[in-house]
């Protein structure tokens, strides 16, 4: 999957291996990689594109990395961000399978509750668990509803 430029020029190069995250909501392809764990001193060879067009979305982030396959904890917390993401593996060039993300109805260990009370923010040995409403995420533990700035939150 490369794309051009209205130049011709090539904006985004293939990789041969990898994993593709396409259509990630505009503004936040730097909010997927913090949360996969990926910062300026990690080796993982990185191509990152932001405000693309896209017909289906206006604008959209688009994240390739080298030499990694996500884990389905890795892509349950992208889907928070990016609810219309696509995950495409590479393998030797080639696009070997393509996924949407989904929201699970439960997140465990993902979030951490931003009510400093919630037993989840003692010294306990508790995972946070949300169940994912429309209105937001909904503490199981302490009732806390989360509504804004999840990315902040993402554990």
């Amino acid at each position: 999957m490369s794309r051009k430029d209205p130049s011709g020029g090539l904006l985004v190069s293939p990789i041969k291996n990898g994993t593709v995250i396409d259509h990630i909501t505009a503004g936040e392809a730097l909010n997927v990689l913090r949360i996969l764990g990926i910062t300026g001193s990690t080796r993982e060879c990185l191509s990152i594109a932001t405000n693309v067009e896209s017909k289906r979305m206006g604008k959209k982030d688009i994240v390739k990395i080298e030499n990694r396959e996500l884990r389905t904890e890795e892509v349950d917390r992208i889907a928070l961000l990016a609810p219309q993401a696509r995950i495409n593996i590479i393998r030797d060039y080639k696009v070997v399978e393509k996924k949407g993300v989904e929201i699970p109805e439960i997140l465990r260990g993902v979030v951490r509750c931003p009510n400093p009370g919630c037993i989840t923010n003692t010294n306990e040995p508790v995972a946070s668990t949300f169940e994912v409403l429309d209105k937001g995420l909904h503490c199981l533990y302490c009732d806390w509803l989360i509504k804004d700035d999840i990315a902040n939150l993402i554990i």
